[in-house]
């Protein structure tokens, strides 16, 4: 695969890798390391045909150009090839990463637009389809858009019982209960979790693999949080910066983070659909 893998970076680039390795990673295709013979290193995603890392590659150009969160710079992409700068990694997630990462999100927090909630195109997670027509309320954009599209979806791969969606879609009937409007829309990176959380040093070096739209900022923080990757630090730093309303530990928290539950059951079912489930029971439902 490596050979391959240097024939479509050298048709890409022009210019031929001395030496290609596997990464880990890829949910989309296969992840490489590529040594170019003028010293320069870069990351290569390959994947089958459509398998939209023109949209990844189109989001991180995105970030870099509507934002200061420090992303890859995208040297080509198509709908099956992504070439991207290489950025050092490996340096965990301790506490001064976290204060570096707060600082980074919370300013991603202030980009801002007036169309509404959503993105200018449908974008992915996972590889999955998300849909971002713009909406002006974030309740029915994240009632419509997110918990009931990805719960259809989830349904119809047969990961996720008719009984439970049907509980969901109770659920998304009572959402004003717990949540409210935000002020404003807030671009927010959409996959943040310490995968694609790349350090160095102590500090952050870049954030990989987004699922970009204008959101509540407060989806992004309770995603941070569902499989660890930040903690007290990020969010004592992240206070400095941006307030954080009362009950989002104790309630919204959980209940945004439905969605990236939901998308995990699609991609894999199994333990997630009870995941799914205690949080709907959690709400009475």
């Amino acid at each position: 695969m490596s050979s391959s893998a240097s024939d479509r970076i050298e048709a890409a680039l022009g210019h031929r890798p001395d030496r290609v390795s596997a990464l880990s990673g890829g949910c989309v295709g296969d992840v490489y390391l590529a040594h170019m013979a003028n010293g320069q290193s870069v990351v290569a995603k390959l994947g089958a045909p459509a398998s939209g890392l023109d949209i990844e590659g189109q989001m991180l150009r995105d970030l870099a150009a509507h934002s200061a969160l420090p992303v890859p710079e995208v040297l080509y992409s198509d709908e099956a090839l992504l070439i991207l700068q290489y950025l050092e990694s490996g340096g965990g997630l301790g506490t001064a990463v976290q204060q570096n990462a707060a600082d980074h999100v919370a300013a991603l927090h202030t980009c801002t637009t007036d169309q509404g909630f959503g993105y200018a195109y449908d974008t992915l997670i996972g590889g999955l389809h998300q849909p971002n027509p713009w909406t002006s309320s974030w309740l029915a954009f994240f009632r419509d858009q997110r918990l009931l599209h990805m719960g259809r979806a989830a349904e119809k791969a047969g990961r996720l019982p008719t009984a439970v969606l049907n509980r969901l879609r109770d659920f998304c009937e009572k959402l004003d209960h717990w949540i409210e409007e935000p002020e404003r829309p807030s671009l927010i990176h959409g996959d943040m979790w310490s995968g694609n959380v790349l350090s160095a040093h102590g500090c952050i070096t870049g954030f990989i693999d987004p699922a970009t739209y204008y959101a509540d900022p407060e989806i992004e923080l309770a995603f941070t949080t569902l499989f660890g990757t930040f903690g007290d630090a990020f969010f004592d730093r992240y206070r400095e910066h941006r307030p954080i309303r009362p009950g989002f530990f104790e309630q919204r928290r959980d209940l945004y983070n439905l969605y990236p539950l939901l998308v995990h059951v699609r991609l894999f079912g199994g333990s997630y659909v009870g995941s799914v489930d205690g949080t709907l029971r959690k709400f009475g439902f």
